[in-house]
């Protein structure tokens, strides 16, 4: 940890010359994105620099111990080191979120995708109730959500539906969502009352903003066609849908719900730019090991995380072994308990 701490703080020191080098500002672009650089390193050298100034200070009070005091410089010597002991364990836990990425994503708005997995028709109908879960759970704490893409089924499901959720805390109150739900129960279509077994995905991806992640125009290809499924006359007669390519990648993003091309492209750029933030991230956290600590689970997204139980009313989250017995409230969206037990979790696999 301290070794990687040690390069970030040094790339802080690079930017600072490098930003109090410019002169006339020409390339606005690599200004700014300097700049964002410096200011999202900021906080982690400031508690690093604390964290060096209080080791330092816990090193003395160590040396001062080891020498002959009277008894009552002693005591207070004590008291100064158990002190310092707590702020530097305080500090460690800090600067461990920070790089596992979770202090700097805590404040980020999410982009939230469902699709459905096997299980048939009425998979789809468990995407749409996780989807109506979490509506009702963003009203809760007071999020917007902004359906920005959906594929219905007849029945009423989706077979994908995308959507971000803006607010306070949106990613720490959903962060744990991402994995594979199964739902136990019979599905209205089952004649002779049998339990079926089905499974839907969620993946919750950090929206970034522009400035944090560069994607070259040319790494793009964008194809334009006409909307298909419900919308009426005026989707079947223009090329509203969009659909947009990251050829280095191959992450391809549709979206059609707009009757405008142009905002059905900004949404396609929004979703685009969260799965290639997501999959970079992905490929940092198999590096560092400090942020495979602090998982819950193995963070893979085909993990099987909770199972939603009808016959015995039950939601089970399979990483924490948590079964609670309120299942309809849950799926009003009451998921704080859940979150709150799967936070601690996390929080004391970080102190181990």
């Amino acid at each position: 940890m301290l070794e990687q701490l040690e390069k970030i703080e040094k790339r802080y020191q690079e930017l600072e010359h490098l930003l109090a080098s410019y002169e006339n500002v020409s390339d606005k672009g690599e200004y700014n994105r300097h700049a964002k650089e410096l200011s999202d390193l900021k906080d982690a050298v400031s508690l690093f620099r604390e964290y060096k100034r209080i080791a330092k200070e816990l090193k003395d009070v160590e040396i001062a111990l080891r020498e002959k005091h009277d008894h009552e410089f002693m005591e207070l010597a004590r008291i100064e080191l158990q002190d310092l002991k707590n702020k530097r364990l305080g500090l460690e836990q800090r600067l461990k979120n920070i790089l596992a990425g979770e202090d700097e994503a805590s404040g980020k708005d999410v982009i939230v995708e469902i699709r459905q997995g096997t299980g048939g028709r009425e998979a789809g109908l468990f995407a749409a109730d996780l989807y109506r879960m979490y509506t009702k759970y963003a009203a809760r704490k007071g999020w917007a959500i902004e359906p920005m893409a959906a594929h219905p089924t007849e029945l009423g499901g989706f077979k994908e539906i995308v959507f971000s959720v803006k607010g306070k805390d949106a990613y720490k109150g959903l962060r744990f969502e991402s994995g594979v739900h199964r739902v136990q129960r019979v599905p209205t279509t089952e004649a002779q009352g049998r339990i079926h077994t089905s499974t839907a995905t969620v993946a919750v991806l950090i929206e970034p903003e522009e400035l944090d992640l560069a994607i070259d125009p040319k790494d793009l290809r964008i194809d334009t066609y006409r909307s298909s499924g419900p919308g009426g006359q005026h989707m079947q007669k223009t090329d509203s849908a969009v659909r947009i390519t990251h050829l280095p990648t191959g992450t391809a993003v549709a979206c059609q719900d707009e009757r405008s091309q142009l905002k059905n492209k900004n949404k396609a750029m929004r979703i685009l730019r969260a799965k290639i933030l997501d999959m970079r991230q992905q490929e940092e956290s198999r590096k560092i090991s400090e942020a495979r600590k602090s998982q819950i689970g193995s963070g893979d997204r085909s993990e099987k995380i909770r199972t939603y139980n009808f016959p015995d009313r039950r939601v089970t989250d399979h990483r924490i072994n948590l079964t609670l017995h309120k299942l309809e409230a849950i799926l009003e969206g009451d998921l704080d308990e859940l979150s709150d037990a799967l936070l601690k979790a996390a929080e004391s696999k970080a102190n181990e």
